[in-house]
């Protein structure tokens, strides 16, 4: 849109002639001067001009605009007015592709911090399941001996907490292995 205002502003500021249509005044008074014209042509008597209709303040016109636009070349008011709109458009134009890009560099920045967010709960998720991993393991040995199956290891006399012992210390060492590991492999930050 920023692009056809300013094409448009640009086209009448490089025709003289346009910029000349865009004199409302002119137009205005040259209607009114038609008017009193046709009247006068039309009762055949001598009509003085109003003294409303003033002379054209403009240096290079020194009489009544009676002419059809002939001083196409009397635009330099326009011209000055449309070039200021011309560099406040400009102005406008370089704000709103500063703050386009602002808005991008600060798009960049939240989805390099959701990332971040991201990378943390995907490794919470790797720390978890190996701990899961390893609990699952101690869980099945004591669903196994839980069982009401007949075995000698039941009579040994203390046996059960050695047994639970050496099962969650052997759990734990696999956690910590696996977790040294992921942390090699650099799956885990340090």
């Amino acid at each position: 849109m920023f692009r056809q205002v300013r094409d448009e502003i640009e086209h009448l500021l490089d025709d003289n002639e346009d910029m000349a249509h865009l004199y409302l005044t002119r137009k205005m008074i040259q209607f009114q001067q038609s008017e009193l014209l046709l009247g006068a042509a039309a009762s055949n008597a001598i009509v003085p001009v109003p003294h409303h209709l003033r002379r054209m303040s403009s240096y290079k016109s020194g009489s009544l605009v009676t002419s059809n636009y002939a001083d196409y070349d009397d635009v330099e008011d326009l011209e000055m007015l449309l070039e200021a709109y011309f560099m406040q458009l400009d102005g406008t134009r370089n704000k709103i592709l500063s703050v386009r890009e602002y808005i991008d560099d600060t798009e960049d920045y939240v989805n390099i911090q959701l990332d971040n967010q991201r990378n943390e709960l995907i490794q919470l998720q790797l720390t978890l399941t190996i701990a899961s991993f390893a609990i699952t393991l101690e869980t099945l040995v004591a669903g196994v001996f839980g069982m009401n199956i007949p075995c000698t290891v039941y009579n040994v006399n203390g046996i059960f907490g050695y047994f639970v012992g050496g099962t969650t210390a052997c759990c734990s060492m696999m956690f910590i292995l696996m977790l040294g590991y992921a942390r090699w492999k650099k799956l885990l930050g340090s």
